[in-house]
C-alpha cells in the first residue's frame, strides 16, 4: 500500500514538472495567428516549431549567446572545483592550522545576495577594464562556484582514511603529488556533480549577464535570450518559446549523459 502511494505520489509530481515543458512545446510550435487564438493547453502540431526555431537563432543572438555560455560552463566550473578541492584538501588532509574558520570564511560568501554586490561589482569591473569581457565572466563564474565546491570537497575528503595520507607521506610523496594523484582519482564522482551543478547554474544565469556584459558576442545566452522578447527584440511569444527551446536542449543532454556520475556524486558527496 506504501509503495502504490509513493508511486502515485511521484507520478503526480512528474506530471506538474512535464506541464511548463508540455506548454512550452505546444506554444512554441503554433503560427503567429494561432497563438492567442487557440488555447495554450492545446497543441497543434509541430507546423510552426522550426519555423519559429530559425527565428529566434536568427534573430536574438543565440548563436553567440551559447557559445559564449558554453565557454563559460566549461572553464569556470573546472576552475572552481580544482580550488575548491584544493581547499578542502587543505583543510581535511593537511590540517591546515584555523582549517574551520577558513572554511567558514569561504562558505561565509553565500550567505549574502548576490545583488548585493552587483554595484560595486560592476564598478570594479568597469575600473580594471574586465566588463564586457570573457575573461571577467569566467572569473566571477568561477569565484561565486568556490564556496560550494570547497564544502563538497571538505565533506568528502572527511570520509576518506586518514592513513591513505599517511602512508603516502611515508613513500615520500609529496603533498601535491598526494592530491592529484591520489585524492582527486578518488573524488571524480563528486568532482564530476559539482561540475554538473555548477556548469547548469552558469548556463541558466540571467543576472551577472545583464549586468556584466554588453555585447553580443560576450553576453550569456539567457541574457539574448531576454533581448528577444524586449522592446527593441520584438519578437512574438512563440519565437521566444521556440528560443527558450533551443536554449533548454543543452543541459538536458548534459544531464542525460552524466546522469550515473552525478547520482553517483550526490551520495558520495555527502550534500
Amino acid at each position: 500500500m506504501a509503495d502504490k502511494a509513493r508511486k502515485s505520489i511521484l507520478v503526480a509530481l512528474g506530471v506538474l514538472w512535464l506541464a511548463p515543458v508540455y506548454l512550452m512545446l505546444a506554444n512554441a510550435a503554433k503560427t503567429n495567428d494561432q497563438y492567442g487564438v487557440v488555447s495554450v493547453w492545446q497543441a497543434v502540431g509541430v507546423s510552426g516549431l522550426l519555423e519559429n526555431m530559425a527565428a529566434a537563432w536568427d534573430r536574438g543572438d543565440i548563436s553567440e549567446g551559447i557559445a559564449s555560455t558554453a565557454l563559460y560552463s566549461i572553464v569556470s566550473p573546472l576552475l572552481a572545483v580544482l580550488v575548491g578541492a584544493a581547499a578542502g584538501f587543505a583543510i581535511v588532509a593537511l590540517r591546515l592550522r584555523h582549517g574551520f574558520a577558513w572554511f567558514v570564511l569561504i562558505f561565509s560568501s553565500t550567505v549574502f545576495p548576490l545583488q548585493m554586490i552587483l554595484m560595486p561589482l560592476f564598478i570594479g569591473y568597469v575600473e580594471v577594464g574586465l566588463y564586457d569581457t570573457r575573461i571577467g565572466m569566467i572569473l566571477i563564474y568561477a569565484v561565486i562556484s568556490v564556496p560550494f565546491s570547497a564544502f563538497v570537497m571538505r565533506n568528502f575528503f572527511s570520509g576518506i582514511a586518514r592513513q591513505v595520507f599517511e602512508a603516502a607521506v611515508v613513500d615520500g610523496a609529496s603533498s601535491w603529488r598526494i592530491f592529484f594523484r591520489i585524492y582527486l582519482p578518488m573524488s571524480t564522482s563528486a568532482l564530476a556533480a559539482i561540475f554538473i551543478l555548477q556548469a547548469t547554474f552558469i548556463w541558466n544565469d540571467l543576472l551577472l549577464g545583464l549586468t556584466l556584459t554588453q555585447s553580443s558576442d560576450t553576453r550569456p545566452v539567457m541574457t539574448a535570450l531576454s533581448a528577444l522578447q524586449s522592446t527593441y527584440g520584438g519578437s512574438t511569444m512563440p519565437t521566444v518559446l521556440a528560443g527558450g527551446l533551443i536554449v533548454s536542449i543543452p543541459t538536458v543532454v548534459l544531464f542525460l549523459l552524466t546522469q550515473r556520475a552525478f547520482t553517483r556524486g550526490l551520495a558520495l558527496g555527502q550534500f
